[in-house]
């Protein structure tokens, strides 16, 4: 055997004996193809060319808004002004149109720190970044990862001292962020995007799991999701986010949620006094705590009740029929009826409850709900089918859109509060794309477009930069299917009417 074969775990691997000289920058295809009689060529020699020229949308959309401005604002930058090159503002907007463009992490920014398309709906001045201070960061006109992590690793209380508490160490990590603020803005948002006051409005709690990557701040198991994870608690009013908390998973799933609630129905009330709320749940809200407040609150509620032996009697003559239906057509059959139940312990009166007696071809299939809801109000088929099963969409939909599409589950630092300040920031992206789609792509074909195919369809568009004396041109596509539609929006966007 030769001495440069070299075998093991099954291969055979044989060492060049010279050097690869093959140089991706300049070298074509190794082995020439032929297309219609011409040979196909390749080159990585076409200049700043980028695969996300729709950031104009997005660029053009936070001027008419100014949602991550405002965003900005709920952070205070103690770095001393004239060492910085990366105001506070191009970082934030950085970070939140990097998560709207599909880049999740940090080290994605190391090579977006390159696009000049990127500088542009950043508006620096500099797009290439010619003129960089230090010579190692020219040709990179924004900021790289270890500049963004300065946003997520400032202790919360940091006060702006030059040293870190009970330490002579330097502090290096100097923008603090106020999450009260944020927590406000998400609710100002919502209430700037009507018009005028609803005569009333459904709030949508439910949690969700946020597995971890490793041995973070807050880590417990969850029997439920079979994993160790977080427990993030959301409020949805539509396709409008009101609040995203994380929370450790060793709780309840309606932990905290009248603390949470409390602030967003007082701000809402503030601005709309007379405005009807439904609080809507599964059947990990339906506790007394929560209820008994909303009924001093004066809002009603639905929540999902989980079912037990006394429930099932109840309802035996229900399910017979049901049964009964099923066997005569082989069609899901369903019966409702409704009566008064208290717990015998938990529960400090009794309550009207909905109950839903269906059999499949899977078997009995039961389904309970509680609500303040009378008879006159609502009946209880409807009640069930068009109110408390209308939460499939908004909020379940919406926070598989955000945690899917924007990253709201990449929550891997080691601090708790930098996984909330992530969650901000995918809560902001999602606010934005939400905006975008409330704005200007109503009756459009992405009217109802959920934020990946949005992202897909309207914001990764391969264009060309080139940057002269007076002007900076952007080439966008020529193939670009939905040109129309792009420039449609921009004109929305320009003047502020929806298409």
């Amino acid at each position: 055997m030769p001495l440069c074969v070299l075998i093991g775990m099954g291969l055979v691997i044989t060492p060049l004996h010279t050097a690869r000289r093959f140089d991706p920058l300049s070298e074509p295809l190794g082995t020439p193809q032929k297309l219609g009689g011409r040979e196909l060529m390749w080159r990585f020699d076409g200049g700043d060319i980028t695969s996300d020229g729709g950031v104009l949308v997005l660029k053009k959309l936070e001027e008419r808004t100014g949602i991550v401005r405002r965003f900005a604002a709920c952070f205070q930058d103690y770095r001393r002004p004239g060492l910085i090159e990366h105001p506070l503002l191009d970082l934030i907007l950085q970070r939140v149109f990097g998560l709207a463009l599909g880049y999740q992490d940090l080290n994605d920014h190391d090579e977006l720190r390159r696009d000049p398309m990127l500088a542009v709906a950043l508006g620096k001045d500099d797009v290439k970044g010619e003129h960089r201070r230090r010579a190692q960061d020219r040709g990179k006109a924004l900021a790289g990862k270890s500049t963004l992590n300065r946003l997520e690793l400032t202790a919360p209380d940091y006060d702006g001292s030059p040293r870190q508490k009970e330490s002579l160490k330097p502090e290096t990590k100097k923008i603090v962020v106020d999450p009260e603020s944020i927590d406000a803005l998400l609710v100002d948002l919502f209430l700037e995007a009507n018009q005028q006051a609803p005569a009333k409005i459904v709030l949508d709690l439910d949690a969700t799991d946020d597995t971890l990557y490793g041995n973070q701040e807050g880590r417990f198991y969850h029997g439920y999701y079979h994993d160790y994870c977080y427990l993030p608690l959301y409020v949805f009013c539509g396709e409008h986010l009101l609040c995203a908390r994380l929370r450790r998973s060793n709780i309840d799933a309606s932990a905290d949620s009248v603390e949470e609630l409390e602030p967003v129905v007082a701000r809402i009330r503030q601005r709309w006094p007379a405005v009807k709320i439904l609080l809507r749940g599964d059947g990990g809200f339906c506790r007394e705590k929560l209820m008994a407040w909303c009924e001093r609150q004066g809002m009603d509620y639905v929540f999902g009740l989980a079912q037990n032996d006394r429930l099932k009697k109840q309802i035996e003559p229900q399910m017979a029929q049901a049964e009964k239906q099923y066997q005569e057509t082989k069609a899901p059959a369903r019966v409702f009826t409704e009566f008064l139940y208290s717990t015998k312990d938990t529960w400090s009166r009794e309550r009207r409850v909905i109950a839903k007696a269906e059999h499949l071809n899977k078997g009995a299939n039961p389904r309970f709900v509680v609500t303040t809801l009378s008879q006159q109000d609502v009946a209880a088929q409807e009640l069930y089918e068009k109110i408390y099963c209308a939460r499939g969409d908004c909020p379940e939909n919406r926070i598989k859109e955000q945690q899917l599409d924007l990253f709201a589950d990449r929550t891997s630092t080691g601090k708790m509060w930098s996984n909330q300040l992530r969650l901000y920031f995918s809560s902001i992206a999602y606010v934005l794309l939400q905006t975008l789609r409330r704005m200007a792509l109503a009756d459009t074909e992405l009217a109802t477009a959920q934020c990946g195919t949005i992202r897909l369809k309207l914001l990764k568009i391969g264009a060309q930069i080139r940057v002269t004396v007076r002007k900076i041109w952007i080439s966008l596509a020529g193939g670009y299917p939905h040109a129309t539609l792009f420039a449609r929006v921009l004109a929305a966007l320009e003047t502020g009417h929806a298409i």
